[in-house]
């Protein structure tokens, strides 16, 4: 499944185009603070797998006023390229890639 070109933000890494993108709203239990905020990463010009990252923080439009750090490019950079060392093939077709970084694990600059 691709994502929409709407809304979504280019990013290279590593001399290739990713987009990415965060939902601008959140979802019912996001909002809630009941489950961490998720983004999604695909590869820009041959779409294939999917990456899903769960991160270990609250949207940062949550209703209940949680603190939470918006998530910037950079950590976008360096998640996709731990997913590529973990075995993200984004030109391949295939079921998501999921990245659960909601343990506590953040990953070093």
């Amino acid at each position: 499944m691709a994502l929409g070109r709407k809304g979504s933000r280019r990013i290279v890494v590593d001399s290739t185009a990713y987009r990415w993108r965060l939902r601008r709203r959140p979802t019912y239990v996001q909002a809630l603070s009941w489950t961490p905020c998720t983004f999604a990463v695909e590869h820009a010009d041959a779409p294939g797998t999917t990456l899903v990252v769960t991160t270990n923080q609250p949207h940062p439009s949550n209703w209940s006023g949680r603190a939470t750090e918006p998530v910037l490019p950079s950590d976008v950079a360096r998640i996709i390229q731990l997913a590529l060392r973990q075995g993200w093939t984004p030109t391949t077709p295939g079921s998501f890639f999921h990245m659960d970084l909601s343990t506590g694990f953040t990953p070093s600059p």
